[in-house]
């Protein structure tokens, strides 16, 4: 696994340092004196380095997530004001797409047990994905409920959905969503800026939290990510 990791990393960051030093050599050459092609260069180097900046702030990330999984958090949050800006930071990413983020926060939803830093980035990652591989001017829904179902401990909990209209996912392709780097569509993942580490981070962080992630899509129609939460103790 640790070799399978490394080979994956170095393949991830191999790619981008290659475009950077690529370019950097035709603008020491060829195009020292062309302006218009420093100019497009350096956007492409640009956006280079922040694809690499992303993957290792997520691989920092999933680095600290995996080592404190074992420790449960201890703070009592609730769930909608969470939601709610999660919602309101993915809007304008929504919108260049013309599509819409549907809050439906049930109002007696009882508080969890949790770190609400790491519940915010669940729900980011979750619903920026859901933006990014939603057809387009089609609306992405966040709903909320109570069950009664047991969960790894306790036997209430809270049930965050995150759903999208789209392509979906392949059936052989679910079980191996949250592995670190795998990409049901490598090309398309990349060119978003997707490090194929975020599911990861989800999976590991809602473990932590004593949860379990849940994922279910029918081709062309609509894909689910259900995020399942115990309550916090009385």
């Amino acid at each position: 696994l640790r070799a399978d990791f490394v080979a994956n990393v170095s393949h991830e960051l191999r790619s981008p340092l290659s475009s950077l030093l690529g370019f950097i050599e035709t603008l020491r050459g060829p195009a020292r004196h062309d302006s218009r092609a420093t100019d497009r260069f350096l956007e492409i180097m640009e956006s280079e380095a922040k694809r690499m900046s992303r993957l290792i702030n997520d691989l920092l990330r999933l680095s600290t997530v995996e080592t404190q999984e074992h420790i449960r958090p201890t703070a009592t949050v609730k769930i909608g004001p969470i939601l709610k800006r999660v919602t309101e930071t993915l809007s304008v990413q929504a919108k260049e797409r013309d599509m819409e983020i549907i809050l439906d926060v049930s109002p007696d939803l009882p508080p969890i047990t949790g770190e609400p830093d790491e519940l915010t980035q669940v729900f980011q990652n979750l619903v920026a994905n859901a933006v990014s591989y939603g057809t387009m001017k089609t609306p992405i829904r966040i709903l909320t409920s109570i069950h009664r179902r047991t969960l790894n401990e306790g036997d209430t909990g809270v049930s965050i959905a995150v759903l999208n209209q789209g392509e979906g996912i392949a059936p052989g392709d679910l079980e191996r969503l949250t592995e670190r780097f795998y990409r049901a569509d490598k090309s398309r993942s990349r060119s978003m800026g997707g490090t194929g580490l975020g599911l990861a981070i989800v999976k590991h962080i809602v473990a932590r939290h004593r949860g379990q992630l849940e994922i279910k899509s029918t081709p062309n129609e609509e894909t689910s990510f259900t995020v399942h939460l115990p309550c916090a103790e009385s």
